[in-house]
């Protein structure tokens, strides 16, 4: 029988590192339970934001700091080179490295991207997938449906005080070309990824200041855009899947986690209707139950 639960040094609470091609990895481990590792998102957004207390009660979550970002290494052709195969090498060594024979992995916003991938390419030491505010494709539609999501947000948000910079954030969001001005950027845009961000800003603010991100383009290492289409492979998926989103998230809503789920056979679906992109900051026990539950129902069935 599998044990997924095993504990090793690789294992212990607190920050590790590890070198995979020459590029340091760093990572992070809290709680107890069997193993998920949570890839953050952005690409480059600092882990922190990620971490899942809720969970941690019930899992032994691994946070991986992406390579290019944190205290992670960064790649010869910095910014640029960050495709899914890459990340996916990161994690590959990285599950080989905790010496745990199957993993659950959760893979939040660009961080669910890069779960797909893996899911898809290397589903052999994976017991399950959490693909958190994920979407099947990137590029123009998904950018419009964004967009129209956004417009969502200003309409709810008419004559808010602070509206006026959420929306600026976004005209100057593709100027930002270096770590302090991306960083700057997204802490202006957090209101948008809330539910109701205003409406409990004294819970979030803290959410908001910790926020830093380092400058990862969308560019491969030869400069050509690097884009995401999943659709016609999601039917491959052979791990068990759950597919989690906010009602309120606009960047990678309800339209594309039906879609995830409705191509990935045998997915199940959860939407946090009080969410946006963030549902394990805005309700982190329904989240943390839900998660939970999964894994440790294809943990059984892995063992």
């Amino acid at each position: 029988m599998t044990d997924l639960t095993t504990t090793t040094d690789q294992l212990a609470a607190g920050a590790h590192a590890f070198d995979v091609d020459g590029v340091t990895q760093r990572y992070h481990v809290h709680g107890t339970g069997p193993v998920i590792i949570a890839h953050s998102g952005g690409p480059g957004i600092s882990w922190e934001y990620l971490r899942m207390p809720a969970l941690e009660r019930y899992l032994t979550v691994v946070y991986p700091e992406p390579v290019g970002s944190g205290e992670s290494g960064r790649l010869p052709s910095h910014p640029h080179g960050y495709t899914r195969a890459r990340y996916s090498r990161f994690l590959d060594a990285l599950i080989e490295y905790l010496g745990v024979d199957r993993v659950h992995l959760l893979g939040h916003s660009h961080g669910g991207f890069v779960a797909q991938y893996h899911a898809l390419h290397h589903p052999e030491r994976i017991a399950g997938v959490v693909l958190y505010e994920s979407a099947p494709v990137t590029g123009g539609e998904h950018v419009a449906e964004a967009m129209r999501g956004v417009e969502r947000f200003a309409e709810r948000h008419a004559g808010h005080p602070e509206l006026p910079s959420v929306l600026g954030a976004f005209e100057s969001l593709p100027a930002a070309c270096d770590d302090a001005q991306i960083t700057e950027v997204l802490r202006a845009l957090v209101p948008v990824y809330f539910a109701d961000y205003w409406g409990r800003d004294k819970e979030f603010a803290p959410f908001r200041a910790a926020v830093s991100a380092a400058y990862i383009s969308a560019l491969d290492e030869h400069g050509a855009p690097h884009l995401v289409d999943d659709r016609e492979a999601l039917g491959a998926v052979s791990v068990p899947t759950l597919v989690v989103v906010g009602r309120h998230d606009f960047i990678c809503g309800v339209r594309w986690a039906r879609e995830l789920h409705e191509r990935i056979p045998g997915s199940e679906l959860l939407i946090l209707e009080d969410s946006g992109h963030f549902g394990h900051v805005e309700e982190p026990e329904d989240f943390a139950r839900a998660v939970s539950r999964f894994v440790n129902g294809t943990t059984d069935s892995a063992s």
